[in-house]
Parts: structure tokens; sequence; C-alpha cells
């Protein structure tokens, strides 16, 4: 009888993964590659369009801030490499699973165990990073305002957030994987959706106040013209709230927040200090521009889709033996239903873990839809305020959270989420005043 090559799909799925993982690392060593050679290329100038309205020195302290962080994010590329083999294809995830099946038996209660035990692991490997990012980094370039307390507390409260929030949620798509058949991904989707919105709704007024403080914007002369921009936006809101931004850093933001009646604009106090009045207003008309052309909800429903897809996928995979073994796990052997029913946390965790490598690809396009709608955000803005005092506060919060001028083309088309300074500037009439040019 003939013989047959035939490889096994385990065996196939390990090779796909590591041939993945390898091209991406690749892709993204060139790529930061690429960045880190063309902003120090152009740190010595202010680029024309520039250069009556940010100095040298902001030019390249900017400059500075984006190299430090593309070696940080290799760095950090390369570990997060080593801790995803290390979990997989290594063994990692199936010694934890074993080492906990010593002392507990198989069963809900150990399946909420091993998340737990996974999500608290992974993040105790990545600390020196978040350390590193906070204390360092971001001290030297003179960001950083929060405090070893501050962080410990917000790391502590994250912490608890995650099992109160997290676990339920977790053991009621698990108790769906075991119990609903093979249709549970379209039950667990339902209940995810419900879980998503639901937080939306519950974020401003319950969890954001824990890690922040929010007063009523005191201001009432920028109050009341705020309040008659979003009258002529159709924009309703339950408030207008200043956040305590400068006690964790020096960057600045705007953004609103909650779902439904709970929606709220939200500006950082360090915004209030840096812009005027009219930059202020532009930079919420921008906000209302996304409302406006309803970005907000188009980027909802395309998540819940592409959510109801990826569960649709893990419904599938996690009843496939070689889902498991070719990436690192021993499965069970136990029925549910006529059909295996292998572990459903290992399963939830294995796609996890997987699904990034596989899906890093579609970045750019995710990035061009999202320039796209900045765009068509300051398009809005300048109609709705002055074009002049949306470019004059775009480049003051360039300056002031040290965004480099000089990102590499094809860095940006692959990653940025917002259009380069260049681009978008170029749409807009140029500022009244210079700010900072006479400090070079």
């Amino acid at each position: 009888m003939p013989t047959t090559n035939a490889l096994s799909p385990s065996l196939v799925l390990t090779l796909a993964f590591a041939t993945a993982l390898a091209l991406q690392l690749l892709v993204q060593l060139w790529l930061n590659t690429r960045q880190v050679r063309h902003v120090a290329q152009h740190r010595d100038q202010v680029p024309g369009t520039f250069a009556n309205h940010i100095s040298l020195a902001a030019h390249q302290k900017a400059a500075d801030y984006t190299l430090a962080k593309a070696r940080l994010g290799l760095a950090h590329m390369a570990w997060g490499a080593l801790i995803l083999l290390g979990w997989t294809l290594l063994g990692g995830l199936n010694a934890l699973h074993t080492a906990l099946l010593q002392f507990m038996a198989p069963g809900m209660a150990q399946q909420l165990v091993l998340l737990a035990a996974f999500a608290l692991i992974s993040g105790l490997l990545d600390l020196p990073f978040s350390l590193y990012q906070t204390f360092v980094l971001e001290a030297r370039f003179g960001f950083n305002k929060s405090t070893p307390a501050i962080w410990l507390g917000d790391l502590l409260k994250s912490t608890v957030l995650a099992a109160v929030i997290g676990l339920p949620i977790a053991w009621v798509i698990l108790w769906f994987m075991s119990a609903a058949g093979s249709l549970w991904w379209l039950w667990a989707w339902g209940i995810w959706t419900g879980f998503q919105l639901l937080l939306m709704w519950i974020f401003p007024t319950f969890i954001a106040p824990w890690f922040n403080k929010f007063e009523p914007l005191a201001d009432e002369t920028l109050k009341a013209r705020v309040t008659r921009l979003m009258q002529r936006c159709g924009f309703a809101a339950k408030g207008l709230f200043v956040m305590d931004g400068s006690r964790r850093s020096a960057h600045a933001n705007a953004y609103f927040t909650g779902f439904g009646a709970s929606k709220r604009v939200v500006f950082y106090d360090t915004l209030l200090q840096q812009l005027n009045a009219d930059e202020v207003e532009a930079v919420l008309a921008h906000e209302l521009g996304h409302f406006k052309h309803k970005h907000i909800t188009k980027r909802m429903l395309g998540m819940f889709a592409l959510s109801l897809a990826g569960f649709a996928v893990l419904g599938w995979l996690s009843q496939q033996v070689w889902f498991f073994t070719g990436l690192g796990v021993t499965p069970s052997t136990a029925m549910v239903f006529g059909q295996p029913a292998y572990d459903n946390a290992l399963a939830l965790l294995l796609f996890m873990l997987a699904m990034p490598v596989f899906t890093f690809w579609a970045s750019p396009l995710l990035a061009h839809f999202s320039r796209r709608d900045e765009f068509e955000a300051d398009a809005y803005a300048m109609q709705q305020a002055q074009g002049s005092a949306l470019a004059s506060a775009l480049l003051k919060l360039y300056e002031d959270n040290a965004s480099t001028l000089t990102p590499d083309p094809v860095y940006a088309r692959y990653y940025y989420s917002h259009p380069p300074a260049v681009e978008r500037l170029a749409r807009m009439p140029a500022p009244a005043t210079p700010h900072s040019a006479s400090a070079a």
C-alpha cells in the first residue's frame, strides 16, 4: 500500500503558529528600525511646516522621547514573544494546568483558578516594563507625576476590578461552553456583548471615580461656550467634568465616556492648563465630529461583529484535539452532549494567546479606517469652531506630549491611528500666532 507523508493537523498548526510569530517579529523589527532611523535623521531640524511654531528644543525632545519608546518597545516585543512561546509551544500553560490538577479536581473551580493564575503570572512578568515605562522613561522626559503609592494603588484596584468583574463573566462563558451544546458560542457572544454595553454604562459613574477625581467644570464662561457648541451639534451629555490627570501624568487629553443617559464630557486638567478657550472648543468639536459621523457606533458594531466571528471560530477550535496539541497542551478526553469536551479554560487561553499572532496583519487596515475617521472629525470641527484654533491646539498637544513631527511614513501607515502631524495640519488654516518658536 502507498504511504502518505501528509502532516498532521497538530503539526500544521505548530508550524503555522511558529511561522506567523517569526514573520510578525521580523515585520515589527523592520518597522521599528525604520522609525528609529527616520526620526533620528530628522532630529536636528524642525520641518519647515512647523518652523514658526515649534522650537528646535521641543522638536528634539519629541525625537528623543520617540526613540526611547521605540527602543523600549523592541525589548518589550522580544520579551512578549518569549513569554508567548513559553506559554504555548514550550508547555508553560500545560504545566500550569497540570500543576493545578494536583491540588484541585477538574471542574469549574479549577478552570477559574487557572484563568486567575494565568492572569496573575502574566501581569507579574510584564511588571518590570510597566515600572520602567512609568518611573524611568516617562520621568526622564518630565511626564510622570505618579508616585509609587499611587502606582501601587492603581495596580491593586485594577486587580480587584479584574477579579470582581472578570471572574463572573468568565464563569458564565465557561458554563455556556459546557452546558449550551454546539451553539454555546452564540449564547456566550450575546452575554459578552451585553456585558460590554453594561460596562460602558457603569464605567463613568462607578469605575472611573475609583481611580481619578472628577469635578464639574468650574469655568462658567467656558462651560457656557461648550454647552452652546454641544447644542449646535445635537449632543446631550450628563455633565462636563475635569479629571485630575495631572496626578499621574503631564500628558493632556479630552474624551467622551459613558453610554446612553450616562454620557459625559471629560477634560484632563492638564488640557485646560495648556489650551485657551478657542482651542478647547475646537478640540471638543473634533470629538463631537466622531459623534456626528457615528464613528463610535460604527466601531462598536464592528467590534461586536469581530467578536461574534471570534466566538464562532473558538466554538469550532475548542472541539479540535489538534488545536490543543498543536499549541503545546494535552487536552482531556471527557464527553459532553455526545461530543469531546476538552478543557474550556485552556481553549479560551490558547485562543487569546494565538489569535493576535494571526490577526497582526490586519493592523494597517484598522489604522487606515481610524485615520480616515480622524480626518472626518477634523473637517467637522472646522465647520463648528475655528480651524486655526484647532491647528493651534494640535500643535500645542504635539509639543506638550512630545509627539514626533517626523515619523517614518511606512511605520505611520501600519500603526498610527491618527494621521501624522504634517498630513493633518495641511488640511487646516495656519495657527493665528506662533507659541513656542521663540524658545529656540
